[in-house]
């Protein structure tokens, strides 16, 4: 059979797009390559309980998320009052609230001790940024706050909290793709004054469910009235004369799947492998978007051997200039309260590892990645206990990587795919890394092959 569409990947867009799709009353096909659906949305058991070895949160300030998990019916939970933590300058201090590393206010990134005396006056006395900067369509993170408030604020605010991110270095990433509100206010005036004008908000940052973000993609299946078939990895795909013809599975028994209508939701990558035969302009521009590899480790401790100033905070980020081997840490017992019900007597915490250019940190062993997690957190949190259990989730090649001129790469692509009838591209090589910015890239992508019709 010819199915209505067929949706080429069965990580968060590709769910969301299928479902979608099927409630206009489309037949539509996932076809994920893996054994499994979710993509980066993953659990784990660790001392028997399960958790998040994925992305464990997403931005609540946005409504995609939380406006999907409404249409599923499913509770949305926040963090706790713990507060965040940076490793900065020999010490763990309070993470300042700034908008990508651009402080609210000055007394406090002062009180926090996150920036050396010379670094908080350079700081304070925020310079004009060069006319070449501003008039550019795009400039990197870290080069339009360096030229306003020095090299200092850069290497231990704006990499640590872009790390988190993207794993990915501040001098690389695009402003108008990661920050373009703090591009536009650069070309408006002061940095400073206008992000301490930003109205507090007392709104929840970030949202999860109940039981973690990996429960995501099985709801979204759920009555979603899609078919889906796993180990189905997509290896050409062709235009025919009534739409197109996917190759799939392995090649020793390759099988024709036709559709009306495809919608790749798979990494950059891939994406451009398969375009190159029919959107050759397209494949090109995919092809010269970078990823950065990461790992997840998951550690369980006894309640009793973390220390207690640990459980009124969330967790902590590292700025690379520390030469530290984890970029961060979250606390998620403390974080969380349904990660902290599950067990009295068992915390769970879990680290991240790799960046942008350092994949050879990821090169060792399991055992090895727990290891210089633990002496890490040894030095920066006080934990020297051996775990009761711990797993190691490696993400290769998962997060995109946002060079300047991303924005105008990612409309060039969009154009030349729109030139194809009954095709369409999502996820999140091309708005944003985060769960709403990948639910959106998928209904944009619905959008644009409904409309073609």
């Amino acid at each position: 059979m010819a199915w209505d569409v067929v949706v080429v990947g069965g990580g968060v867009a590709g769910l969301v797009a299928a479902r979608d799709l099927a409630a206009t009353g489309r037949d539509v096909l996932v076809l994920e390559g893996s054994p499994r659906i979710g993509g980066k949305l993953r659990s784990a058991e660790v001392a028997g309980l399960t958790v998040d070895v994925g992305a464990e949160a997403m931005l609540a300030r946005r409504p995609e998320g939380v406006g999907l998990a409404a249409e599923l019916g499913a509770e949305v939970v926040h963090p706790t009052a713990a507060t965040s933590g940076l490793w900065s300058r020999g010490s763990l201090r309070e993470l300042p609230r700034s908008l990508m590393g651009v402080p609210f206010d000055l007394d406090r990134l002062a009180a926090s001790g996150v920036l050396s005396p010379e670094g908080l006056a350079r700081a304070a006395a925020e310079t004009a940024t060069s006319p070449e900067i501003l008039a550019a369509d795009d400039v990197s993170v870290g080069d339009l706050v360096a030229s306003r408030l020095g090299d200092e604020i850069v290497d231990r605010l704006v990499e640590p909290l872009l790390g988190g991110v993207y794993a990915g270095r501040a001098r690389r990433i695009s402003a108008a793709a990661a920050v373009p509100q703090l591009l536009a206010m650069a070309r408006r005036g002061s940095l400073l004054e206008q992000v301490a004008a930003v109205p507090t908000s007392t709104a929840p940052v970030f949202a999860s469910l109940p039981g973690g973000m990996g429960r995501l993609p099985a709801l979204v299946r759920e009555g979603g009235g899609f078919e889906v078939r796993t180990s189905a990895t997509v290896r050409a795909l062709r235009r025919t004369t009534n739409g197109w013809a996917l190759t799939a599975g392995p090649t020793t028994d390759p099988e024709t799947v036709e559709a009306d209508a495809v919608v790749l939701a798979t990494p950059a990558g891939p994406t451009a492998r398969l375009l190159g035969e029919e959107v050759g302009g397209a494949a090109a521009e995919l092809a010269e978007i970078e990823a950065a590899s990461v790992a997840v480790v998951t550690l369980a401790f006894r309640a009793q051997d973390v220390p207690d100033a640990l459980f009124e905070r969330s967790g902590f980020l590292v700025p690379p200039v520390e030469q530290r081997t984890i970029k961060a840490s979250t606390f998620s017992f403390a974080k969380w309260g349904w990660v902290r019900d599950l067990d009295a007597d068992v915390v769970v915490l879990r680290t991240s590892l790799g960046r942008h250019g350092e994949e050879v940190t990821l090169q060792a062993t399991d055992e090895g990645l727990v290891r210089v997690s633990m002496a890490d957190l040894g030095t920066m949190a006080g934990i020297t206990a051996r775990p009761v259990d711990s797993h190691v989730q490696r993400w290769g090649g998962a997060l995109p990587q946002y060079a300047v001129g991303h924005v105008d790469r990612v409309a060039r692509i969009r154009a030349a795919v729109a030139q194809q009838r009954g095709l369409a591209v999502c996820g999140a090589a091309y708005d944003g890394v985060g769960i709403p910015a990948v639910i959106g890239s998928a209904r944009r992508a619905v959008a644009s092959v409904t409309r073609a019709e």
